[in-house]
């Protein structure tokens, strides 16, 4: 079975690669010859990663899916969530983002958080959606060189270190993302 992973962000198909089981194919954008940054404009998580697998089906026909995945702050109502990439501007910087959210949380003793990533599949012309959240707390500097996004900044619930201080594999296992994507597989499986 061939599937494509929405998304050009080279950090993401690694770590799905590693969820998605030897008989599935997976397939990037580039692998399509899609080269465009697919429209993100729903605001919900879920909308946006149900707009990127339509967005695939009817300019590309190919099975497939997309995630979307946004960090929700408590003490922040749930912010920076679907603008989480855009949090600090339309340039998509990570330590913008994380600067500014520091920032934000400046003084603030409430540091919880929550990463959710939703998975919208598109096979056989049925859509299907996945959900995976991961709980920890925003730390207050930096810590940790791996991952990407909000990763030196996440500590999930548990741990002493960042989601960038821990393989990713142990990221794959307790993570808002690998827990979506093992549903998705469990889903496939079962086909």
């Amino acid at each position: 079975m061939q599937l494509v992973f929405a998304t050009n962000n080279s950090n993401k198909i690694k770590e799905v690669q590693q969820l998605i089981p030897d008989h599935i194919t997976l397939l990037s954008l580039k692998d399509i010859g899609c080269h465009v940054d697919i429209p993100e404009t729903q605001n919900t998580i879920e909308g946006n990663a149900i707009q990127k697998v339509n967005y695939i089906i009817e300019h590309y026909g190919y099975s497939c899916f997309a995630d979307d995945t946004g960090l929700e702050v408590n003490a922040l109502n749930g912010e920076p969530g679907v603008y989480s990439a855009r949090y600090a501007g339309a340039q998509r910087n990570a330590d913008d983002n994380m600067n500014k959210l520091i920032k934000s949380l400046e003084n603030n003793e409430d540091r919880r958080a929550q990463f959710k990533t939703v998975v919208a599949l598109h096979l056989n012309g049925k859509l299907k959606t996945f959900t995976g959240i991961c709980k920890g707390t925003i730390t207050e500097t930096k810590s940790g060189t791996d991952g990407f996004g909000y990763d030196p900044i996440f500590k999930p619930e548990g741990y002493t270190k960042t989601f960038a201080e821990i393989l990713m594999e142990e990221k794959n296992q307790i993570g808002h993302r690998g827990k979506a994507v093992k549903q998705l597989v469990e889903y496939l499986n079962t086909l």
